[in-house]
């Protein structure tokens, strides 16, 4: 049996190679929550928001996908920096980083934020290159 830290690090892996391949083959975008053990503001998160959201438009405009932060942060290709905290919330089209949300706060930040960067998807402001937007809490 893989014990529980290999599982992780395969799962992180194979996300980052999803983020690659995702991104190539489809302009859909979603959303990258990064999320570690014994994160406090993750469990939060994962009581006020991750039972409902699924099921609101931002869940169906920007689907969910939890990728597990390893120590020393995350770098991927399509993001503009690497990822040190958890949570970290990271909106992905095309295979790039539009906008990032650093903590989480409550719902009505977190929903506040989302809505903001998902407007964004309908400008062309990141599609010419521009730079991401920064949102967050730190």
């Amino acid at each position: 049996m893989i014990n529980r830290s290999l599982r992780r690090l395969l799962a992180s892996g194979a996300a980052g190679l999803g983020l690659l391949v995702h991104g190539a083959a489809s302009e859909a975008a979603e959303l990258v929550m990064f999320t570690r053990d014994g994160c406090p503001w993750c469990a939060r998160f994962e009581r006020e928001v991750g039972p409902v959201y699924e099921r609101t438009d931002e869940g169906r405009q920007a689907p969910l996908r939890r990728v597990w932060l390893e120590p020393g942060g995350v770098a991927w290709p399509g993001l503009k920096e690497r990822v040190f905290a958890a949570p970290t919330f990271v909106l992905i089209e095309d295979g790039r980083e539009i906008g990032r949300i650093t903590g989480y706060l409550g719902d009505d930040a977190f929903w506040g934020l989302l809505g903001k960067m998902l407007a964004g998807l309908a400008s062309a402001d990141h599609k010419d290159g521009g730079e991401p937007r920064q949102m967050g809490l730190r």
